[in-house]
């Protein structure tokens, strides 16, 4: 696991010096503090800081081919590495090293940009071409490894961190104020758009081709959710236990001490059952709790450890969040408004005590239709022409009833009343359609514009099939795996996602309605076979989300730390949100009237974001 980072000239000025590049690397150290490594020609420059994890030894970057002709840098692991490498030795190549680097490389001299398709894993890399003066990038398939692209008409600069392009000479911290409404309606910035001006995302499953100052993206995977399975359960069963053993047992190739994400879930505690099937020791587990019981998982986690009997580490968060939000804000790299982000930046410091890799269980909300949110809108669906009479009655009782009760039956009267797909993506979003037009004066829809695209109004999928799509291709991308990427790197660990591996999702998404959703509860399938390794009483409970007592904390010292933030000059003379509408939220939340935890933690994320990229000159 590494960062990397790089410059590449349109062919008519030079790439700046080396000290930019060093400049770059610096800014990503946490992502790999065992090692660095520069190249530089007139035309090209490719840094990366290195995490090892395979070949501790060996895996120096960047790999160059024998003649010096050719330069990788790369981020990731790469699981079938092994069978590639054997593939090329019988084609008569000659490696250096063990590392999965190197057959990127090699494959790359054998195949070309073929290659690509041929990788099993997460990856984001860079490969200079000096014989033709060529940039080939490619990002894995969905996304798991970031990259940034900043391109002007003198050069292509890239990272896998926004905060290394902030050093490149010439880079403007203009920010483009026409995302800030999927940002308030989503809490992140969708790709392929950035939160500065002239930067954007290299898109999941693409690589791009730069040459000559023209960028060129090509796609090379795409999820396809046909044909159906046609099997009966018994046989999809057995089909799915293989594909997680694989996707498990590939996962555990490492030179270094490991373990688990562990939180008392379906999808975590599956992904350590199958570690200890396929370890002789104890599997490490970690897992995070808070004081305030029904936002602690500690109990399920616990429980799970003793059935598996694993060596488990567990940590109860204080409700401190203003000592580490400015951390993570540095570190998500764009407004980023999930704020399960601060328990997973502590479990994996807490890991990082321990080992230098962990798996989780990401992925499988997405994969298997398990989240709350499909479940209910797949209830209002159903409801037909009954919708608007319905939405119409809601809206009657919500503004009777006081306080929370009649706050939530709005927003269920909202939702009946939108049509698809913001009817669906109303439920995703952090904030309300009120909230997002009195903080930022523009309609929900302008925020929910942004994913439409996701959606073609001609596409003749079933709709569980069209909103877990989307989810695969927004939140999970930009949320979901930006989450899990920085944090775990914040913390210089690398973290892995069994169920995330593209055979197991291409499964997954390919199965009949009934075996993922079945008497009210998604992921069927997946709990089916997970009886064959975890107790019911782990399987059956209730599905309880990776949050945090934000509510509560909004009344206590982050509240406060809110209030002078948003009393500040710096905030209220920025323009970006109104502070009237943001004075009300944080009164109205005080007073226990609403609950606005989420938009109130939208405003101060961005604004602490805004201080720290935009208004500070300097780096941390």
């Amino acid at each position: 696991m590494c960062g990397i980072i790089g410059i590449v000239s349109a062919g008519v000025q030079p790439v700046p010096p080396r000290a930019i590049g060093e400049a770059m690397n610096a800014a990503i150290v946490h992502r790999g503090p065992d090692d660095s490594g520069l190249y530089r020609d007139d035309q090209a420059m490719l840094g990366m800081r290195r995490l090892a994890i395979i070949d501790i030894a060996g895996g120096h970057q960047p790999v160059h081919s024998d003649d010096g002709q050719v330069q990788l840098v790369f981020n990731g692991e790469i699981y079938n590495y092994r069978e590639l490498r054997a593939e090329l030795l019988k084609l008569g190549h000659v490696f250096h090293s063990a590392s999965d680097s190197e057959v990127i490389l090699r494959g790359y001299l054998q195949w070309g940009e073929a290659t690509i398709a041929r990788l099993e894993g997460m990856f984001a890399f860079a490969l200079w071409d000096r014989r033709d003066q060529r940039l080939l990038l490619a990002r894995d398939r969905l996304g798991k490894k970031p990259l940034f692209l900043w391109q002007t008409g003198q050069h292509l600069a890239f990272a896998s961190e926004l905060k290394s392009l902030l050093v490149v000479p010439g880079f403007a911290r203009e920010v483009d104020h026409s995302v800030l409404p999927a940002y308030l309606a989503f809490g992140y910035v969708p790709t392929p758009r950035a939160i500065f001006r002239d930067v954007s995302k290299l898109p999941p499953g693409h690589y791009a081709l730069y040459r000559s100052g023209k960028l060129e993206l090509k796609r090379y995977w795409q999820l396809d959710f046909s044909p159906t399975f046609a099997g009966d359960e018994s046989e999809a069963q057995e089909q799915l236990a293989q594909l997680l053993a694989r996707a498990v047992s590939d996962r555990l190739v490492a030179d270094v001490p490991f373990g688990a994400f562990l939180s008392g879930g379906l999808d975590s505690s599956v992904v350590v059952a199958l570690m200890a099937r396929h370890m002789s020791q104890p599997v490490k587990t970690f897992s995070i709790g808070f004081r305030e019981a029904r936002y602690s998982e500690l109990s399920g986690a616990r429980r799970v450890a003793d059935h598996l009997r694993t060596e488990h580490h567990e940590l109860v968060v204080e409700p401190d969040a203003t000592r580490l939000i400015e951390n993570l804000v540095w570190h998500l790299d764009e407004p980023f408004a999930d704020s399960s982000a601060l328990p997973t930046f502590l479990v994996s410091e807490l890991a990082g005590q321990h080992v230098k890799m962990v798996l989780s269980g990401d992925g499988g909300d997405e994969a298997f239709a398990g989240y709350d949110r499909y479940l209910r809108f797949l209830q209002l669906e159903r409801l037909g022409l009954l919708k608007k009479p319905l939405a119409l009655g809601l809206a009657v009782a919500g503004r009777v009833l006081p306080g929370l009760r009649g706050f939530r039956l709005r927003r269920i009267a909202q939702r009946l009343r939108e049509g698809f797909p913001d009817s669906y993506l109303s439920g995703v979003a952090l904030s309300r359609p009120e909230q997002m037009a009195a903080m930022l004066g523009t309609s929900a829809s302008e925020g929910y514009r942004a994913l439409h695209p996701l959606f073609d109004p001609a596409d003749p999928r079933p709709v569980l099939d069209r909103i877990v799509d989307a989810d695969i291709r927004s939140y999970l991308l930009d949320d979901i795996l930006v989450k899990l990427d920085r944090m775990s790197m914040a913390a210089s660990i690398e973290g892995r996602a069994p169920l995330l591996d593209h055979r197991v999702v291409e499964f997954a998404v390919r199965l009949p309605v009934s075996m993922r959703i079945r008497d009210g509860r998604g992921k069927h399938l997946l709990r089916e076979v997970a009886r064959r390794w975890l107790p019911s009483d782990v399987l059956d409970k209730p599905k309880q989300g990776f949050a945090i007592p934000l509510p509560e904390w909004f009344r206590g010292s982050l509240g406060q730390m809110a209030g002078d933030t948003f009393a500040s000059r710096v905030f209220r003379e920025r323009g970006w949100l109104a502070p009237t509408a943001i004075d009300a939220l944080l009164q109205a939340h005080r007073c226990g009237n609403a609950d606005h935890a989420e938009p109130l933690w939208q405003a101060l994320c961005l604004e602490l974001w805004a201080r720290r990229f935009v208004d500070a000159a300097g780096m941390p």
